[in-house]
């Protein structure tokens, strides 16, 4: 197998230093439960406690987070298989969105319903990218699998998102995650096919519902492969510094050396930290979120994300209506 990276050469050995013990404040407060009572459910989820997680990040600890890609080298390294047989052929499904050509990563300036999370897993504290959507709950948030959960493992805990975060500064706040989602098959397995999950966030401290404030982006599911994307984050490790927002463009291609996981790479060499940004069709942030950024390989300028199918979709209806 080709030597896999966490979105960045060298990212694992700062992850190694950076790793430190750190109390948690905001525990999980049910076990994990099914969507719809079947024996295998394709969705799994986790009440989490809002409360305390906003004031856990101070900027110091924003500042120290470790770059949650790392999670994603971890599933990789324990070997998980997908297998092309699981991958699912639904019917295209796109919502509407609301709103507030390079193929190597550009500056970009900061985007209303982007920006960054911040959670706590195994001790560490963890920094990963994601994105407001559209939702009947005004209040979800797409990111990675691997930044809601180990995959299998446990689930994160101090979650926040922060919008439209540049150079330390947070002009929408932070927003605690009170339920966060991910398919049974990440949960379980690991399986880096459905390397995708989203938050439900609270009401801000005046009532107020995420996209309400910040807008949100379409979603679309079920679409044919080899599309044009434009993929966002914040990449962290050299030349980046994880304060400012970057964009690829480019056209998707399945990835050669684990096609079992049947995923699709665009030319990108966005570094840690911007796991979990957002994926949308076409060349700008307008267009409707397909997928995530989820991995990498040493020595390859190109951005691998899960196809958006079925299972994705029901992972979706599950928090999106919660």
């Amino acid at each position: 197998m080709t030597s896999t990276r966490s979105l960045a050469s060298g990212l694992l050995t700062l992850s190694a230093a950076a790793v430190l013990a750190l109390a948690s404040a905001g525990g999980a407060a049910a076990a994990p439960a099914p969507s719809d009572g079947k024996p295998t459910p394709s969705v799994a989820s986790v009440t989490v406690d809002a409360g305390g997680a906003a004031d856990y990040w101070t900027p110091e600890r924003m500042q120290s987070a470790v770059p949650g890609d790392t999670l994603a080298g971890k599933a990789l390294e324990r070997g998980n298989r997908s297998s092309a047989l699981f991958v699912e052929k639904g019917k295209p499904a796109t919502t509407k969105g609301t709103k507030g050509k390079p193929t190597i990563a550009k500056s970009e300036n900061p985007v209303s319903h982007i920006g960054k999370v911040f959670f706590t897993l195994g001790g560490a504290n963890y920094v990963c990218s994601g994105n407001a959507v559209t939702s009947a709950n005004r209040s979800t948030v797409a990111t990675a699998g691997h930044c809601v959960n180990e995959g299998p493992g446990a689930y994160a805990t101090n979650f926040i998102f922060v919008p439209e975060y540049e150079n330390g500064n947070a002009p929408y706040g932070k927003w605690a995650a009170k339920a966060l989602y991910a398919p049974t098959q990440w949960v379980n397995n690991g399986d880096m096919t459905y390397d995708t999950g989203f938050a439900v966030v609270a009401p801000d401290t005046n009532g107020d519902l995420l996209t309400d404030i910040v807008g949100g982006s379409g979603t679309a599911f079920n679409q044919a492969r080899g599309l044009t994307y434009t993929s966002y984050g914040y990449p962290a490790a050299a030349p980046f510094n994880g304060e400012t927002l970057w964009s690829c463009t480019g056209k998707a291609t399945a990835d050669p050396n684990n096609p079992q996981f049947a995923t699709q790479g665009i030319p990108c060499d966005m570094t840690g930290g911007s796991s979990g940004g957002p994926w949308f069709i076409g060349v700008d942030s307008d267009g409707v979120q397909n997928s995530i950024n989820s991995y990498g390989y040493n020595g390859s300028p190109v951005m691998y994300g899960p196809y958006w199918g079925t299972v994705i979709q029901d992972t979706f209806k599950r928090a999106a209506k919660s």
